[in-house]
């Protein structure tokens, strides 16, 4: 079931950024799903999906926001190339 989240901007911030508020709320819903992502919440398949893209696209976004599309450290590669 869907929910509705409902927020509050001034003009200005809207105007900062040169987005529609539309737009704004696309860019929001996208920045949320990178950035929880990154913070490995949730899976490549699950941010698109939040962001309402396709994984094509949310892997596009990733690079836009300089986020590597990987979710192990280099040392957690490390000791699986190790391991195996």
């Amino acid at each position: 079931m869907p929910v509705k989240v409902e927020l509050i901007f001034k003009e200005d911030d809207l105007a900062t950024l040169r987005l529609s508020p539309k737009e704004f709320a696309k860019e929001m819903r996208l920045a949320a799903a990178v950035k929880w992502y990154e913070l490995g919440l949730v899976s490549q398949a699950k941010a698109a999906e939040i962001a309402g893209v396709s994984r094509e696209e949310f892997l596009k976004a990733l690079e836009r926001f300089e986020v590597s599309p990987f979710q192990v450290t280099p040392e957690e590669l490390e000791a699986e190339v190790i391991n195996a």
